[in-house]
């Protein structure tokens, strides 16, 4: 299956997280005594919880969300039923995002709650086969759980700086004097916790980034068109590119994560693409796909900058995508 290996990618991103936490929690038990650990194990409980259950209420908020029936929009319920009966799940909740940027996105806390979304914009501008193969990339999300599993380690971060913060202050004002013994152990803490921060996020942004390319893979799987899926991203990326940078990141800057696509870096990701569109007609075909796969490359720099995006640079994620044809 060729999915394997992007799953056991991410079984491995979920391991290395739980391996920082548990980490953290033995530095604090050794510092501080066997019992302290249980408040903050207690703390990551109530936040993940916290975190899972009111989760897509402020994704639907956010993203503008308007669940519409089958009457509304038949073939966009069509394509999903389809997909979601060769995918093994249950049809998703079907919603339209009334956000002026080309999307479609997925969340909820099971399989069964889940919902699929797509922007106007979005529908407007791509053929059938290609909305297939965006459905199909959010609809693999579903069926690999990987929505629920991010929402979950983005938390461990949280962990970390709250342990970070706590810690530090504490021992900032509480170490001076007779405590200056108990404030060094605090500080010591601090400084693990806050270290443990920064490497927890950039494990949480490659999870991210394994996702979408296992969310790719699995559209590639359902549709047997790597090209549609390709060809859809350019045009996504296109459509975000128009838009004003200032205004995507003012209102959507921290919902980057529910998009197919980084709004954030479409401008510079359309002049890489480009290179794909051979005959310059605004898609990408499967003898198209296949060529650029062959030839472009991403430089160093650009590999170095994708340490710390929530999405898999373009150019790679398009070059893996011929490797399905």
């Amino acid at each position: 299956m060729r999915t394997a290996g992007l799953s056991m990618r991410m079984g491995f991103a979920v391991l290395l997280l739980f391996a920082v936490i548990y980490a953290l929690l033995a530095v604090i038990a050794t510092f501080m005594g066997a019992g302290t650990p249980l408040l903050y194990a207690v703390i990551a409980l109530v936040l993940v919880s916290v975190q899972f259950f009111i989760g897509p209420k402020i994704v639907e908020r956010s993203m503008r969300v308007r669940y519409v029936s089958e009457q509304e929009q038949p073939e966009l319920h069509r394509i999903v039923t389809e997909l979601a009966m060769k995918a093994g799940i249950p049809k998703p909740r079907v919603g339209i995002s009334e956000i002026p940027i080309p999307n479609a996105f997925a969340f909820g806390t099971s399989k069964k709650t889940a919902r699929v979304c797509v922007t106007r914009s979005l529908m407007q501008m791509l053929t059938r086969d290609e909305l297939e193969a965006v459905l199909g990339h959010e609809l693999s999300h579903i069926r690999h759980r990987d929505m629920v599993v991010i929402t979950a380690l983005s938390v461990i971060p949280m962990i970390c700086y709250f342990i970070y913060f706590s810690f530090f202050w504490s021992g900032l004002f509480g170490g001076g004097g007779r405590n200056r013994e108990s404030g060094l152990p605090m500080m010591a803490i601090a400084l693990i916790a806050f270290v443990l921060y920064f490497i927890s996020n950039l494990i949480v942004l490659y999870a991210s980034r394994v996702r979408e390319y296992y969310a790719d893979a699995g559209s590639a799987e359902l549709t047997n068109k790597p090209h549609e899926l390709a060809s859809a991203l350019y045009k996504m990326i296109y459509g975000s590119a128009g838009q004003k940078q200032e205004k995507i990141k003012k209102e959507f800057g921290s919902m980057r994560a529910f998009f197919a696509a980084d709004p954030m870096t479409a401008r510079n990701d359309l002049k890489d693409l480009r290179a794909a569109d051979l005959d310059r007609n605004g898609k990408i075909d499967e003898y198209e796909l296949r060529v650029f796969s062959e030839r472009a490359s991403v430089n160093r720099t650009e590999r170095l900058m994708e340490f710390f995006s929530t999405h898999p640079n373009p150019v790679s994620r398009v070059k893996r995508l011929g490797t399905y044809l």
